[in-house]
């Protein structure tokens, strides 16, 4: 499996209103996003991809939830780094799909060692 991908990082605030304070309240995360897009073999150009189509559409979907509550962007009462994994995962898989990818994988980190993610076709 062939593999390029991309990193980015921003903030954005959620909640979790099932747990105790200060998790119950609105705070920020400082997220860093990678996304990787794999392919079984290279297209005729040699690629899986063109970098500069994963790296657009993952800098366009970090800056739809850049400074914002998580619970608007995403559309959801409470925003797991799973859920916002699968939130971009949604927002790359129209401009891949063109692109030919087969799968696309989103890992999003809140801390320095700890990241939920998802991994699936497209």
């Amino acid at each position: 499996m062939f593999e390029v991908g991309a990193a980015a990082r921003f903030r954005a605030f959620h909640s979790m209103p099932s747990r105790p304070p200060p998790e119950d309240e609105l705070h920020a995360h400082d997220y860093r996003v990678e996304v990787v897009a794999e392919r079984e073999s290279l297209d005729e150009r040699g690629m899986v991809c063109d970098l500069d189509v994963v790296t657009a559409s993952l800098a366009d979907a970090v800056d739809r939830a850049r400074d914002r509550d998580l619970a608007h962007v995403c559309a959801a009462e409470v925003v797991t780094v799973e859920a916002l994994a699968a939130w971009i995962h949604g927002q790359l898989t129209m401009p891949l799909r063109i692109e030919r990818v087969e799968f696309l994988a989103v890992r999003v980190w809140e801390s320095e060692d700890a990241f939920g993610g998802i991994r699936a076709r497209l």
